[in-house]
């Protein structure tokens, strides 16, 4: 069993377990693995009535069409679109906890697809670190590894997932946020193409382009399963990513297995991407190795632009709005002073240079379908290891690239890139790869990560909320 949302949304269509019982077990879960800092704000009133809602509903219609997470409880990032109910903070007392008064359009996807929501997870301060430790509160820790950090900024989601208490949440992603805590947790951890996920009405644009939502998962099918409800624009969805639409045939898979020595990843860490590699290539794809030197250009002015565009961002939310940044963390404050003194002409050069790295990346796909590297450069990192008591910003961005040197690429880019853990340390910490596709390319992702999940190398460690009997 492999104990994920489409095993836990069998379970409530069955009649086997009820949308409250599911829910009540959410809620105990939640209660009981509190020490994990996954969730920053919860309401079970509302998460108790929304699973009603869907069982009078589901009673009342028995003939209607099953939804595909129907009665599935889940929680939502404090960070990103709205979710009418549940006021986001953005893991800053700035902001305090007073909207939430309206669903975006993914928030309404969501509930559409039959989930129930009953509260937010913890991010960092506006999502400005690889570790979900807002001074705020909660501190979240990595269920496989309560010492260790479960990435961020959806490291509150990862927490969650990995730890049961619920089978699929909400995440965000605009250098790593969804990956990153994925690979932490020993999840699976989608980031969209750009321009797949719907973003409005009223946020637009997310980051410039380089930010996208979807969510944290235990298993591919459950990635492609949220990505196929969730995806599409409001004026018009995708066709369903389906993997029966991806071509039959033989791959080229680049295979990249080092990051250079400014950010060098660690030599079990590579041999789980050499091991993925050959897998596929028992599949019958074709290996193609790809030098570091081939993409380090391309990488460093990917993590330059994630930099600038996230600094001038946020010093524009807060400019916009009059409010006071002498309210959040120093870290935070350091942020919006760099993107206060960001000239335009520097702005954009880095918007310039997404559209170059876009090109640059395409032409490294003329000879690949697809590309796989290490996700993390070495095994979770204890709590504390992203402090935010201090201004020095390039130090606290240094530290983030020599963690994840490959993350932020597919942001700069709006390629997609999927990460999922192939087998285990010494120590029982997953062994995550990533692979990158063309824009678009969603779904052959999708594909060949089910095939390296078919080795069954990585079991989860609690089981789901409800599932447990």
């Amino acid at each position: 069993m492999r104990s994920d949302a489409t095993d836990l949304a069998e379970a409530i269509g069955s009649g086997r377990l009820s949308a409250i019982e599911a829910m009540q077990a959410a809620l105990a879960s939640a209660d009981q693995y509190r020490e994990f800092g996954a969730i920053a704000h919860i309401d079970a009133e509302l998460g108790l009535e929304a699973a009603r809602s869907f069982t009078a509903r589901s009673t009342a219609d028995p003939d209607s069409p099953p939804m595909t997470f129907g009665g599935v409880p889940t929680l939502a990032k404090d960070l990103g679109g709205p979710f009418a109910g549940f006021p986001v903070a953005a893991g800053s007392r700035l902001i305090g906890r007073g909207g939430g008064h309206v669903d975006c359009d993914l928030a309404g996807r969501f509930r559409a697809a039959g989930f129930c929501l009953f509260g937010l997870t913890t991010s960092p301060e506006f999502g400005l670190s690889l570790a979900s430790e807002p001074e705020i509160g909660p501190i979240t820790r990595n269920p496989l590894a309560p010492a260790l950090s479960a990435g961020g900024s959806s490291g509150g989601a990862a927490a969650a997932v990995a730890a049961g208490i619920v089978s699929i949440a909400h995440a965000t992603d605009a250098g790593g946020s969804i990956r990153v805590p994925a690979a932490c947790c020993g999840l699976v951890g989608l980031k969209p193409s750009r321009g797949l996920m719907p973003a409005g009405p009223h946020f637009g644009n997310h980051l410039g382009g380089i930010a996208t939502e979807l969510a944290v998962c235990r298993s591919v099918r459950d990635t492609s399963a949220i990505l196929a409800v969730l995806g599409g624009h409001a004026c018009g969805p995708f066709p369903p990513v389906a993997l029966a639409d991806v071509p039959e045939g033989r791959m080229r898979i680049g295979v990249l297995t080092a990051t250079g020595s400014d950010h060098p990843t660690q030599p079990e860490r590579s041999a789980a991407t050499e091991e993925a590699a050959r897998r596929l290539e028992r599949d019958g794809h074709v290996l193609v190795p790809v030098a570091f030197s081939q993409i380090e250009a391309i990488s460093a002015i990917s993590r330059r632009i994630f930099v600038d565009i996230v600094c001038i961002n946020l010093a524009e939310t807060i400019t916009h709005f009059d409010l006071d940044a002498t309210r959040t963390e120093r870290l935070t404050q350091a942020v919006i002073e760099r993107g206060l003194a960001l000239s335009a002409r520097s702005l954009w050069q880095s918007l310039n240079a997404m559209v170059l790295v876009s090109r640059d990346l395409w032409r490294l796909f003329d000879g690949l379908d697809c590309l796989i590297a290490p996700m993390l450069a070495s095994a979770p990192l204890p709590v504390g290891s992203f402090p935010s008591d201090h201004a020095d910003t390039d130090l606290h961005f240094e530290r983030m690239a020599a963690f994840a040197p490959l993350a932020a690429l597919a942001n700069a880019s709006g390629f997609p890139a999927i990460t999922l853990p192939f087998g285990a340390d010494e120590h029982g910490l997953p062994l995550p790869v990533q692979m990158i596709a063309p824009m678009g390319a969603d779904a052959l992702l999708l594909r060949l990560a089910a095939v390296l999940e078919q080795d069954g190398r990585w079991q989860h460690r609690f089981p789901v909320a409800g599932l447990d009997a």
